[in-house]
Parts: C-alpha cells; structure tokens; sequence
C-alpha cells in the first residue's frame, strides 16, 4: 500500500509546484482554485500514506465514519472537484477563441 501512495504523491507533487507557479504569476480565482485542488490532491496521497505506516492511529484510517475517511474523502472531493473547475475556467477566460469564419479587420 505504502509503494501506490507514494507513486500517487508524484505526479500530486508535480501539479502543486505547476498550481504555485501559476498562482505565483497571476492570482486569481481559477488559479487558487487550482493551488486548492492540487493541495487536496497531495493531502489524499499523505492520507494514505499516513494510513499505510499507521500515523495518528486515532484517525482509525481504513475504517468508515472515522475522522481519517472524512479526510480523505472530503481532500478527494475538493481535489477532483476544484482542480478541473479552476482548469476550465482558466483555460476558457485566458485564451479567447478566435473566430475563424469572421475577416480579420
């Protein structure tokens, strides 16, 4: 269990230094909710991590209606949840498309 949470806190890990840069160049809501969601992201994979070498035992992890499943579901929703939200939005206000059909003047 501890190798996937550690694989899983990789890739985590990369998208929060890329939500800091982003919020670092230009702050605003979409990129906050990035650094959010990403954050979310890496507290999942700590949770599991902390679940694997049994830290905070009184977080009973594993067991449902435990203070560590509300954690980690509660980190895994925000996560899957903000992140793509502050994407898209950052991905459809930043970059306006162009009309292709319409003459440039």
């Amino acid at each position: 269990m501890i190798e996937k949470a550690l694989i899983a806190l990789i890739p985590t890990c990369l998208l929060l230094i890329g939500a800091i840069v982003m919020f670092s160049r230009g702050r605003s809501l979409t990129t906050f909710m990035q650094l959010l969601g990403t954050g979310s992201l890496v507290l999942v994979a700590l949770a599991h991590i902390c679940e694997a070498l049994n830290v905070l035992p009184w977080m009973h992890w594993g067991l449902q209606a435990s203070p560590g499943h509300y954690l980690d579901a509660s980190a895994a929703f925000l996560g899957f949840v903000l992140f793509p939200t502050g994407y898209l939005l950052e991905a459809l206000t930043k970059h306006p498309a162009k009309s292709r059909l319409s003459p440039e003047r």
